[in-house]
């Protein structure tokens, strides 16, 4: 079994982690990827302090596994995340301040409930403002992840991130769906990964089948990176931009973003209905480039299985094998020289 320090810190059997992401994930989608021996996540952002009781409620009906509550700093609502501390999960997990943020007091409460604490980043500059105010793990998210991210790739960030923050331990995000994926997070010096759009493409993901079989027909080259969304929904995010599936929607707004913060209302009452009926051209689906790596919509737990599967069979084999002796050490241990 593939097994890095993260599975001994967050007591988990494989580093594979779900992303916490709003109202895309449910108590169902959580359970079932902490049960197959991920961490689960549930996203907090918005939701009220009962919710947040009644879905983690939920959740450990389901699962005695590790699993993490989610939430946005630079919106984050006081009651829900005092209602998240007194439920003690095995994780507080946290993403998006803004720079006049202190992280270090959110940190320590969750600390003193007992909780380990995971951030994620976009930048080398973020990274380290984690590790000093006392993350036990950061999140390094390239910008070919789905939903809100930063500007650079995964390949330079994980490595620049893992270098600027050690020994803190590093998830990498963003882009990753398959074993292939998770060997190669491993490589870049990472100790797992957590997925947003792969576990979106399962039979728990509360998204609409509509949305779920969009993803599954992309061939990962139709996301844009936006704020369209966020304009309609009325939001400003720190730092970030959203990657979604170039639909409609998103294309009759470009370059009218002024008709859009005009008229956004009415947008963002048909945003919602076509979420709901889903309308894949006229609703936002926030999806990332590795879209086109997935073709199926498996459960949850199968994808855990098969992603640790993978990448054990290229560590363990295929790696290896790549290495040759060179003539000259042949020669010597023939010769016997030491």
């Amino acid at each position: 079994m593939l097994r890095t320090p993260i599975c001994d810190l967050l007591k988990i059997e494989h580093p594979i982690a779900l992303g916490g992401m709003g109202s895309a994930t449910s108590p169902q989608l959580v359970s079932a990827v902490s049960n197959a021996g991920g961490l689960g996540a549930l996203g907090c952002h918005y939701l009220s302090a009962e919710q947040i009781r009644e879905r983690t409620a939920t959740i450990r009906r389901q699962s005695n596994k590790p699993f993490g509550l989610n939430f946005l700093l630079f919106d984050v609502l006081a009651d829900s995340f005092a209602a998240a501390l007194e439920l003690r999960p095995a994780v507080m997990q946290f993403a998006w301040p803004r720079p006049e943020q202190e992280l270090a007091t959110y940190f320590e409460r969750a600390h003193q409930a007992g909780c380990m604490v995971t951030h994620m980043v976009a930048t080398v500059p973020e990274a380290v403002r984690a590790a000093r105010a006392g993350a036990d793990i950061v999140i390094a998210q390239g910008t070919e992840g789905g939903g809100h991210v930063g500007w650079i790739a995964s390949l330079p960030l994980i490595p620049m991130v893992v270098d600027a923050v050690a020994p803190t331990p590093v998830l990498a995000a963003g882009g990753f769906a398959d074993g292939r994926g998770l060997a190669a997070a491993l490589a870049l010096g990472a100790d797992g990964i957590l997925l947003g759009t792969r576990f979106l493409a399962t039979v728990e993901s509360p998204l609409h089948p509509n949305f779920k079989q969009a993803i599954v027909e992309s061939d990962g080259h139709d996301t844009q990176l936006s704020e369209i969304p966020d304009i309609a929904a009325g939001l400003v995010w720190p730092g970030a931009m959203t990657r979604s599936r170039r639909n409609r929607f998103i294309e009759r707004w470009a370059g009218r973003e002024w008709a859009l913060r005009r008229d956004r209302a009415t947008a963002l009452e048909r945003l919602n209905a076509a979420r709901k009926s889903g309308d894949v051209e006229e609703g936002p689906l926030s999806m990332g480039q590795d879209a086109g790596l997935i073709h199926d919509i498996p459960p949850a737990a199968e994808i855990v299985r098969r992603i640790a599967a993978e990448a054990e069979e290229i560590v363990a084999r295929k790696m290896p094998s790549l290495i040759v002796e060179s003539r000259e050490s042949k020669r010597s241990v023939s010769q016997g020289t030491p």
